[in-house]
């Protein structure tokens, strides 16, 4: 929504694609599109794929149902993800494509993008084909040409077809967008120019970015990609950059909320340990309402959970995971009627610093988690939820310093080492990450993690590994339960057995 709010013009129209994976996103852009004459939503839907057939097919579609509205006049057809966002205004954008209409604005990479390559190899004896990037500004002419070449990813098809066409002339080495590429963080590709067709996907922009709109060697109005689970702030710079200052006592302008779960979707659409989750913050839920306003003789605050969460909602304030908002049916035992309820639930901060404190200062920060995203250096399970056949990664963040070498030791909940290693860390690394390949399943309960600096401790932090009630989305049975349970094989999460460690590590 707010990357709409910040391209919508009634005289432009907006044709919006919703993945046939994402059922609460399609619910909520149908209501609000009903609002617009000029904003429709596609009848139809494909689960696309980032560089894939599929994803051309979209595209493709689109076009064509484009083209048969007759009522909807446009001039260009601009693509868009949920990623992007604007860097100049609509009356800048509708200013310089005034000037070049007709013309087509697509970016090409390669090796060499003076030389191009035939298809003959493929069989296609006189189709010149060009890799690109997928994001483009066509001229409605152009969108009138496709089929009838050789290439079928949305990277080359494009522009295979425009410089195998009489309107090859109109193609502007240019698509008008910048992409935050970033190859220490992101994978490296082996064209020495940008791409986006490689196996790659680009980094979030973050505020220390925000010049690289201002300072361009060339046109741009668009920019990707954007996360408001990553980074909001930078997008609320672009905003006051483009329009002002929102008025002040604006709510919600640091706030960010993203649906994980929705009842009409099912409860096949999350995992064993997100439904065995929610349903126990459900229950907490419940508990806190009866001890805090529960009195002698009085039943009013007495509930009973009824079915599975309504719906479960992620909370984000100022870039940073606050916790899970839970709504959830219940019966209330003072009336015998049905209530819905919603329960906050927050997590604990677990990091801690060894008592009495070592000298050793490099380590900020520990964690551990599932979904370890490298590019953005964040868990992208938020929250933590972990079962007992998930493979935790353990994440530190180093302040610069010189070289050391720290020890890992991981502990289950019943003091069994399940592994140790040693990490050397450099004095420019700033993250290190790793997953022990541990014997599954884990042994549910509080875990710990610690850091030891020539054997002294430096720090700790403790993650659960959750017990499931639930496995395949049904009540579990016991003897499931018996089985997933109680820890690996022969008590053992590798090989090797630390046990000798727990007199030095006083366990």
């Amino acid at each position: 929504m707010r990357m709409f709010k910040a391209i919508y013009h009634q005289e432009h129209f907006y044709y919006i694609h919703v993945d046939k994976r994402s059922n609460y996103l399609h619910r909520q852009v149908l209501q609000f599109a009903s609002q617009y004459p000029n904003v429709r939503v596609t009848s139809w839907r494909m689960a696309t794929i980032w560089g894939g057939a599929s994803l051309l097919s979209t595209y493709l579609q689109s076009m064509k149902e484009l083209l048969e509205m007759k009522d909807w006049p446009w001039d260009f057809f601009i693509n868009l993800s949920a990623a992007d966002y604007p860097i100049r205004t609509n009356d800048q954008l509708v200013a310089f494509l005034s000037r070049y209409r007709n013309m087509n604005f697509l970016k090409s990479h390669g090796r060499d993008n003076a030389r191009s390559t035939t298809c003959d190899s493929m069989g296609q004896h006189g189709c010149q084909m060009n890799l690109a990037s997928l994001w483009n500004f066509h001229a409605c002419s152009l969108s009138k040409l496709w089929g009838g070449c050789c290439c079928f990813s949305p990277q080359s098809f494009f522009h295979t077809v425009l410089e195998n066409s009489p309107h090859c002339d109109t193609m502007v080495d240019n698509n008008l967008r910048i992409t935050n590429w970033n190859r220490k963080l992101g994978c490296k590709c082996q064209y020495k120019n940008i791409v986006d067709w490689c196996g790659c996907s680009p980094n979030d922009f973050k505020p220390s970015d925000f010049h690289r709109f201002q300072q361009t060697a060339r046109p741009t109005f668009f920019a990707r990609k954007f996360e408001a689970v990553v980074n909001q702030e930078v997008i609320s710079q672009l905003d006051y950059y483009l329009y002002g200052n929102y008025p002040s006592g604006t709510p919600g302008l640091r706030s960010y909320w993203e649906n994980v779960y929705d009842e009409p979707d099912g409860i096949h659409t999350i995992s064993d340990v997100a439904l065995t989750l929610y349903h126990s913050f459900s229950r907490l839920g419940l508990k806190k309402a009866e001890t805090s306003f529960h009195m002698d003789g009085d039943n009013s605050c007495r509930y009973y959970p009824m079915g599975h969460p309504v719906s479960v909602h992620l909370y984000f304030l100022a870039d940073h995971f606050q916790g899970f908002l839970i709504k959830h049916h219940t019966t209330n035992l003072a009336a015998s009627k049905l209530e819905t309820l919603e329960t906050w639930v927050i997590p604990k901060k677990v990091f801690k610093i060894a008592s009495p404190p070592s000298d050793f200062g490099r380590l900020q920060f520990l964690e551990v988690g599932t979904d370890w995203d490298a590019k953005e250096r964040i868990f992208r399970n938020f929250g933590g939820l972990i079962s007992p056949t998930d493979e935790p990664v353990g994440m530190q963040k180093w302040a610069k310093g010189p070289n050391v070498t720290v020890t890992v030791i991981w502990v289950d909940p019943v003091n069994v080492i399940a592994a140790t290693y040693d990490i050397l860390i450099e004095s420019s690394a700033e993250f290190t990450h790793y997953k022990p390949p541990l014997n599954l399943p884990l042994r549910p309960g509080v875990w710990t993690l610690k850091i030891l600096h020539h054997w002294v401790p430096v720090a700790e932090t403790k993650f659960l590994v959750s017990p499931l009630t639930f496995l395949n989305k049904q009540a579990i049975r016991q003897e499931e339960a018996t089985k997933l349970h109680g820890g690996p094989p022969k008590n053992s999460y590798m090989e090797q057995s630390f046990q000798g460690l727990n007199p030095v590590l006083n366990i």
